[in-house]
């Protein structure tokens, strides 16, 4: 059916208390802090709609295959709660959606955000309808948002924790080999220093993280398009990241890779998403990979985690690595020009 849908947003900006106490002083008195773990949601919505298609409707949107990996991983691991037993320890978890149809209060569907309604640290959606039929429309219409929500709330988070916590010396390394900021997790011990290309690893035996950037100059607007940043990553990466074997080096599974375009503090960035390999060695795992301009010394800066990890899940890993590349800031930028994340209008 045709719905007629009116979206509101309330902005906010995401705020994470990283003190070692459980408690932060507000406006309000002590709030207690977020609970749960990272790409988990919370669904408060009645028995008869979560059995119902809209349900399944919003569990398919949650659990969407993460984009990149060699195997499916869902996005979100989903709990649901009835309305009636919402309460407790379950209203600090740290991402929370309210669902609600009910055709006495509204009249189109709308989505809400707020944070901090609970816990410190906490985003709430509400998401509410006067049919089930028109919510469903309304998700089939969308498809992504919510989850796509989700993920740029958690990045941001996993951000904040490594401007607190990350190597300092590979931070310090960047800074004098490129002029720029990017915070890695504290972990990574080792690295690989030559002209225009720095990387650096984890060198974990089970969960191996790389992260590698390099600078090439900026030409046209043609330097971002997924052919020509594909081949400058095999470039670079297949000079300087041998295999095990002679001759052997990474390049890019050109048939497992995607482009998309976003921003990163207001200004435009390419994102390659998808699967590297060993050409002549048995080798490979999933990549992202961000490039941007740098004006001030007309360059194009990439930075790229990428993960080896055979046998075993890679999301974590993958999304731990991708927080990290939203802390890059080129020249001249500040953490105080970062985005925050909300969710994408589609009327």
């Amino acid at each position: 059916m045709k719905a007629s849908i009116v979206i509101s947003i309330w902005g906010f900006l995401l705020s994470m208390t990283l003190a070692s106490c459980n408690f932060f002083s507000s406006s309000s008195g002590s709030v207690v802090r977020a609970t749960g773990v990272p790409y988990e949601v919370v669904v408060v919505a009645d028995h008869s709609l979560w059995n119902d298609a809209v349900g399944n409707k919003i569990k398919d949107e949650l659990q969407r295959t993460v984009p990149g990996l060699p195997q499916a991983e869902p996005s979100m691991r989903i709990t649901h709660v009835d309305p009636a037993d919402f309460n407790g320890i379950m209203t600090y978890v740290r991402n929370i959606l309210m669902v609600e149809v009910d055709p006495s209060r509204y009249t189109k569907v709308s989505f809400n955000t707020e944070k901090d309604r609970w816990s410190s640290g906490q985003v709430v959606v509400h998401v509410t309808s006067p049919e089930k039929a028109m919510l469903h429309d309304y998700l089939e219409q969308h498809p992504g948002q919510l989850v796509d929500y989700y993920t740029k709330v958690e990045m941001s988070r996993m951000a904040q924790v490594l401007r607190k916590t990350h190597s300092t010396w590979i931070e310090n390394k960047l800074k004098e080999k490129f002029g720029i900021v990017l915070y890695v997790p504290e972990e990574f011990g080792s690295y690989k220093d030559s002209t225009d290309f720095f990387w650096s690893s984890n060198n974990a035996n089970t969960g191996r993280m790389d992260i590698v950037v390099y600078t090439f100059p900026y030409t046209d607007e043609q330097t971002f398009t997924k052919e020509y940043l594909v081949a400058r990553r095999n470039s670079m990466l297949g000079a300087n990241i041998p295999g095990s074997f002679p001759g052997s080096h990474m390049a890019t599974d050109t048939n497992n890779v995607s482009y998309t375009a976003t921003t990163q503090r207001g200004k435009y960035c390419g994102v390659l998403r998808g699967l590297w390999q060993m050409e002549g060695d048995m080798m490979g795992g999933p990549f992202v990979s961000y490039a941007r301009v740098d004006e001030t010394q007309n360059r194009v800066v990439v930075a790229e985690g990428f993960v080896y990890s055979p046998e075993t899940d890679k999301r974590t890993y993958i999304r731990r690595l991708e927080g990290a590349l939203h802390t890059l800031l080129l020249p001249g930028e500040s953490d105080a020009q970062e985005e925050q994340p909300k969710p994408e209008v589609n009327e």
